[in-house]
């Protein structure tokens, strides 16, 4: 089979433009529609964004996780950490780790090499402290767990609410009939 090197490029192009659309989505996604992420950034200036894939009970099927963090997670090989500054479009990558088994492809001179990945593949082999380590501005353990408390006390609060007004819509259909 004879392979036609422009429409090969074609297709790299297009699938490194579809992956980068699919991570921007996400991040959107997480940053603008999940709830817990609207509460930190209401909260604090930086969140960050941890992205993991994850197969589904068929065996087949991926599906990435969003998850919206006050503090740094420990770097693991299959996951994205964003650092995103709140309410803004301000996104650094802390890193991009491939599954292991997959860092080969990555590689200068391969046609999917990528720098970002090489580079992260590098900090978590030789400077993986480095990759766990908070940034300077990040707030303590203590302050992290003082506003993780107030979000859960709202969820709460806001729970009770609703339960409130559901039972008297049906308190009041109940008077009416």
């Amino acid at each position: 089979m004879k392979i036609d090197r422009l429409e090969a490029h074609d297709r790299l192009l297009f699938f490194k433009k579809d992956q980068e659309a699919t991570i921007n989505q996400g991040i959107e996604d997480c940053l603008k529609r999940n709830p817990l992420s609207l509460a930190l950034q209401r909260r604090s200036p930086y969140i960050y964004i941890f992205a993991h894939p994850r197969t589904a009970e068929d065996g087949v099927t991926k599906r990435m996780l969003w998850q919206p963090r006050l503090s740094r997670p420990s770097p693991q090989t299959n996951s994205y950490l964003f650092r995103v500054q709140s309410n803004t479009e301000d996104i650094e990558i802390c890193w991009m780790l491939p599954p292991r088994e997959q860092w080969t492809q990555y590689k200068k001179g391969n046609v999917t090499e990528n720098d970002i990945v090489n580079w992260s593949i590098a900090q978590f082999t030789n400077h993986r402290e480095d990759l766990a380590a908070p940034y300077a501005d990040d707030f303590s353990q203590e302050r992290i767990n003082a506003i993780l408390t107030d979000i859960a006390r709202e969820i709460e609060e806001e729970a009770i609410m609703k339960k409130m007004s559901l039972k008297q819509e049906t308190s009041e259909e109940f008077l009416v009939s």
